[in-house]
């Protein structure tokens, strides 16, 4: 068994306009049980007063800054800079727990032969002062049926073991290997990331303790500003090449058509019913058939759907039926 002492963790930070929350966010690694060998603040071009937060931290961050090219730019600036053989992820509006690289580097210690780690988080919805796991940690490990990792991404992420990008540590020589984070892609770069590393190596560690925060309702966040369906159907139409050329289309193609199920649902929230027949008809061979028409129903008639979904959210909602937080459905424009 490895020791934990071991592994030295870079902590790579991107913030664009993100004044109001970095130092949340670097004070939570900073208080780490288990202190991180760096941590690497990336400044995307902030016009805030992002640059001065930071700049109350020196000579305890590696500061960075660059024109403004997006949080994808930002993630692989870091991890250039990192010296670290490990490189963990927080966005500047996130923080994590006290206990988060000291779990990790403990789960790494009994399981020497991952090189991806991911756990559990908590979802908060501040301004309600209402905070929930994703998963219960009981559900997590029956799940994970007694292990501490699952055989293949691809099976997990449907499962809800896929974690999130501020609970990933991750070897740097891996994230060099897969490419880094894809320039331009506006939407879900952190999927698209991780499938590339799972291509190459499936197996992925799970803590099934929460280790971090993701606070969703922060204004501008990327899932609230980019909300066009051709971006996420770009990546499925792209991943399903590049899987079936690693010889991963088979453990692609289920967690593919979940992914487009939970977003045509959503856009089922907000009426968008053309983009959804658009889905339908370009994925529709992922999809039973059963499935197809039901949907391809309620997006015939996306208003009153829209509406009829709000009203089942309003009674799960005032009845406490939900399991966990979730984002407010309002569409920043």
């Amino acid at each position: 068994m490895s020791s934990q002492s071991e592994y030295k963790i870079s902590v790579v930070i991107p913030a664009y306009n993100a004044g109001r929350y970095l130092a949340r966010a670097i004070d939570s690694v900073l208080a780490q049980t288990r202190p991180a060998a760096e941590i690497v603040v990336v400044d995307d071009g902030s016009t805030d007063d992002t640059v001065h937060v930071a700049q109350r931290y020196a000579g305890q961050i590696k500061f960075i800054r660059q024109d403004n090219a997006g949080a994808s730019v930002a993630r692989n600036t870091g991890i250039e800079a990192a010296t670290g053989e490990w490189v963990a992820f927080l966005d500047a509006d996130d923080e994590w727990l006290p206990e988060k690289l000291g779990l990790q580097a403990e789960h790494l210690a009994r399981n020497p032969d991952l090189v991806w780690t991911t756990g559990n988080y908590l979802c908060c919805v501040c301004t309600k002062d209402y905070r929930a796991p994703h998963l219960s940690p009981a559900v997590a490990r029956e799940r994970l049926g007694g292990k501490e990792y699952s055989e293949d991404y691809f099976a997990a992420l449907p499962r809800g073991l896929d974690g999130w990008t501020g609970t990933m540590l991750i070897r740097r020589d891996v994230l060099l290997e897969a490419g880094l984070f894809r320039p331009g892609q506006l939407r879900c770069n952190d999927y698209d990331m991780w499938w590339r590393i799972a291509y190459r190596h499936p197996k992925i560690g799970y803590v099934a303790e929460p280790l971090a925060v993701y606070h969703l309702d922060v204004e501008g966040s990327i899932i609230r500003t980019h909300q066009d369906a051709a971006i996420s159907c770009e990546l499925i139409e792209r991943h399903l090449k590049l899987a079936a050329e690693h010889g991963r289309l088979a453990a692609f193609e289920p967690c593919a058509a979940y992914l487009l199920r939970r977003w045509m649902r959503g856009m089922l929230f907000e009426a968008r019913g053309r983009e959804v027949r658009g889905m339908l008809r370009q994925f529709g061979g992922l999809l039973p058939g059963w499935y197809k028409a039901c949907m391809g129903l309620f997006a015939t008639f996306p208003r009153a759907t829209a509406a009829g979904c709000r009203g089942i959210s309003w009674f799960v909602r005032t009845f406490g039926l939900r399991k966990r937080p979730v984002r407010s459905r309002r569409v920043e424009r």
